[in-house]
C-alpha cells in the first residue's frame, strides 16, 4: 500500500513540474500566466481607492501643469519682446509635451474609472498650435 503511494505522488510530482516547467519555459505557458496576473491586477487596480486617487491625483497635477503652460504660451505669443515671445514658445513645448504624457497616462489608466470619468479630469488635452 505504501507503494502504491509514493508511486502516486511521484507521478503526481512529475505531472506538477512538467506543467510548471511548461509555464515558465514555453512562449504559451508564459502567455497564459502573463494574460492571467494582468487580469487580476487590472481588477486589483480598478477596484482599489488608492489606486484610482493615485491616478486622478496625477491627472489632476499635469492639468495644471498644461494649463500652466498654457497661459504662459498665450500672454506672450504675440509679444513684441522677442525674449517672451521666447518664453511663449517654451511654454508651449511644455505644455504640448505635458499634453502627450498625460493623453498616454489616460490611456493607460482608462481602466481605472471604468467609464466613470470624474467630472474635472479630462479625457483628453489638446496640442497647442
Amino acid at each position: 500500500m505504501e507503494k502504491k503511494i509514493e508511486v502516486i505522488s511521484c507521478v503526481a510530482l512529475a505531472i506538477f513540474l512538467s506543467l510548471g516547467s511548461c509555464a515558465a519555459l514555453s512562449p504559451t505557458g508564459r502567455a497564459a500566466w502573463n494574460l492571467w496576473t494582468g487580469a487580476v491586477q487590472k481588477v486589483d487596480d480598478s477596484t482599489n481607492y488608492n489606486t484610482r486617487k493615485e491616478v486622478e491625483d496625477t491627472c489632476r497635477a499635469m492639468v495644471s501643469s498644461y494649463e500652466s503652460d498654457k497661459l504662459t504660451y498665450e500672454q506672450y505669443k504675440s509679444s513684441d519682446s522677442e525674449e517672451k515671445r521666447s518664453w511663449a514658445e517654451q511654454a508651449k513645448m511644455r505644455a504640448n509635451k505635458t499634453a502627450a504624457t498625460y493623453n498616454n497616462f489616460i490611456l493607460e489608466n482608462s481602466y481605472v474609472w471604468s467609464g466613470n470619468v470624474p467630472s474635472d479630469i479630462q479625457v483628453k488635452l489638446l496640442y497647442l498650435e
